[in-house]
């Protein structure tokens, strides 16, 4: 298997390739440039000289410029579309760079939408945000795809069949590069330069809102049956020399044109609307349609909606379309338009036709849709796990034998945070062996103990969303995960910082309260840190004690090195710590994490260092 670095280093030299494919293709493209101006210019010139001289020539040389302007033309519009893919192809290439590397700043930037405040752990984890879990995973050019990933990301109950299907999908999809990369490519192509990611439901939701009109049919036959009438008057017209019968019939025509206009609907909008909106999604399609999935059943599977029968397939519903697109444009010749609606049922045609590719779409477009998104946030998940190969998929235990033996409820070995960089990472291996288990860590400031409860939160992220988790094996058992980690104050709300915690914490009692088959994952940190040292030692002892043996487990960081004494009294409590040495007058920390309650602290050290003044105390 290739490292992470190896890994980035093949993305750098495709990255290469791409960027030479570029300069070669801007030069041909600037060179066919020239050529059309010199062929459309010098072939005018010529064409009139030679028009004074001999008229025929002149024409002759017309028509030959025209011929060579147009072919000139043809061979740049393949070269500009060549052009195109690979831009398109080297912003997918570097944004994968920038991933991998955590380079925040060629990252693209998050999808817009609001969190939930009240989300048991969406902020505290950094699910979402700019700097978040989200944004690094997030491949999707489909609002809905990303949306998909992201409520992955924040279930609240997770689903092990769910999972195990999702981690199925990635395994399938983690070694297709290729794929995957033509799935972005086929996406962001269809962007067509628009900011923002497609919004895949706005042609369904148009659909609803315009269904089609129901007396199409029986104007498709009126409309037969005045054209007959007025073939028949305009021939008797000719043999009988009697004009006015086939000007009545003519005026008569155009009336029932004016009359039926509401039911016929305005085709040739609407025909432009679905081709250019399900056309912005055709190439995707299409592409989903011809891919060969051969053994990857997971795969196949998903994308069946894609290669079903012939008349449901993307690339057929869409050639229809535009056919009758392109018909309903002879509106746009009102003069042809009139003669030929009296001589054929024309618009009444293009209408019924266009109903028909209405209903067809509106009864595939939903499922289309709905393998589209899921296969847009597996992908995100694929290419996290392809850019860090060291990363695994986790095993995710039913809870049917939670209990029931001695492993270990939650065991992870080499432990990191994925949002940290991978040259910096300090990795720890843990378990919670049983339930109702609290683990309270100790520790100097910046020691770590922050950044390890949210690691652990955010790998049960990564893993109940069916994904690689920054670990070298991680097991576990299905939990609702509940965090009290960056708590903030509100002045607008009228409470404080502590009064916020406090509240925060009610509602962690709350969620341990109310019955679930999915025991409770908890992490907080620095208990209590918004009030005094008494009543915070207090308070932390009586909510520690409420929480232990209780069906729940999790951790519990602190700097009151007295709550550590719980571990004598109670057996579900454990002391865990991080620690740090001074090394020629600097603090260093190694981030590894040890039993027992921590023998140091470091707080008098840090302001001496920044120069502000101490008394001396006991040690503690």
């Amino acid at each position: 298997m290739q490292s992470k670095q190896e890994r980035i280093q093949l993305l750098e030299r495709q990255l290469q390739r791409v960027q030479r494919r570029i300069k070669m293709l801007d030069t041909r493209s600037n060179r066919y440039s020239w050529l059309r101006v010199f062929v459309f210019f010098g072939g005018l010139a010529l064409s009139l000289v030679a028009g004074f001289l001999l008229w025929w020539l002149g024409v002759v040389l017309g028509v030959v410029t025209l011929v060579a302007f147009g072919v000139a033309a043809f061979f740049h519009s393949r070269i500009d579309k060549s052009l195109a893919r690979h831009k398109a192809w080297l912003l997918i290439k570097s944004t994968h760079i920038a991933r991998a590397n955590l380079d925040w700043e060629h990252i693209p930037p998050p999808a817009p939408g609001s969190g939930l405040d009240d989300h048991p752990f969406e902020f505290d984890l950094d699910i979402t945000g700019k700097y978040s879990l989200h944004r690094i995973l997030d491949v999707s050019y489909s609002r809905e795809g990303s949306e998909l990933l992201r409520d992955w990301l924040l279930a609240m109950e997770p689903d092990l069949e769910a999972i195990q299907a999702r981690q199925a999908l990635v395994k399938e999809l983690r070694p297709l590069s290729r794929f995957r990369d033509k799935l972005s490519l086929y996406s962001l192509i269809s962007t067509k330069g628009r900011s923002g990611q497609i919004q895949g439901r706005e042609l369904l939701d148009w659909l609803t809102r315009n269904p089609s009109s129901k007396g199409v049919r029986p104007l498709l036959w009126a409309s037969l049956v005045l054209n007959a009438f007025t073939i028949i008057d305009f021939v008797v017209s000719l043999l009988t020399q009697t004009p006015a019968i086939w000007t009545l019939t003519f005026f008569g025509g155009i009336l029932f044109l004016a009359l039926t206009n509401k039911i016929r609907g305005n085709i040739f909008e609407e025909a432009g609307f679905m081709s250019a909106n399900f056309g912005a999604l055709s190439s995707v399609f299409e592409f989903l349609e011809k891919y060969a999935f051969g053994s990857h059943a997971h795969l196949a599977r998903l994308c069946a909606p894609f290669q079903s029968t012939e008349a449901s397939r993307p690339s057929h519903v869409l050639r229809g379309i535009e056919r009758v697109s392109s018909a309903a444009s002879l509106k746009a010749n009102g003069l042809l338009w009139i003669i030929i609606n009296l001589l054929l049922p024309w618009d009444a045609y293009c209408a019924y036709r266009l109903g028909q590719y209405k209903e067809r779409i509106a009864r595939f477009l939903p499922e289309w849709l709905e393998a589209w998104f899921e296969l847009e946030a597996l992908n995100s998940l694929a290419t996290f796990a392809y850019l860090n190969p060291e990363y695994v998929l986790p095993e995710v235990v039913s809870n049917e034998a939670l209990g029931k033996d001695e492993l270990p409820l939650f065991s992870a070995r080499d432990l990191g945070h994925p949002l940290i960089s991978s040259h910096v990472r300090v990795t720890n291996d843990f378990a919670y062996q049983r339930l109702g288990e609290v683990d309270i860590l100790t520790g100097s400031n910046m020691a770590g103990k922050s950044t390890f409860l949210r690691t652990q939160g955010v790998n049960l992220c990564l893993a109940y969303a069916g994904g690689p988790v920054c670990a070298s094996t991680l097991t576990t058992h299905l939990f609702r995960i509940f965090t009290c980690i960056r708590v903030n104050d509100s002045v607008t709300d009228g409470y404080s910082y502590f009064y916020a915690e406090v509240r925060r914490l009610r509602k962690l009692l709350d969620a341990l309260e109310r019955p679930s088959p999915y025991p409770l994952f908890f992490l907080i940190d620095e208990i209590f840190k918004g009030t005094n040292n008494r009543e915070r030692l207090s308070g932390s002892r009586a909510f520690v004690r409420a929480v232990a043996g209780h069906d729940c487990l999790g951790a519990i960081s602190t700097h009151d090195l007295e709550l550590v004494h719980l571990a004598e009294a109670v057996a579900a409590i454990n002391n865990y710590h991080f620690r740090e040495e001074v090394v020629d007058g600097q603090m260093v920390f190694d981030y590894k994490l040890r039993h027992g309650p921590c023998p140091t602290t470091n707080a008098l050290k840090i302001m001496q260092m920044e120069g502000l003044p101490i008394e001396e105390v006991d040690a503690l």
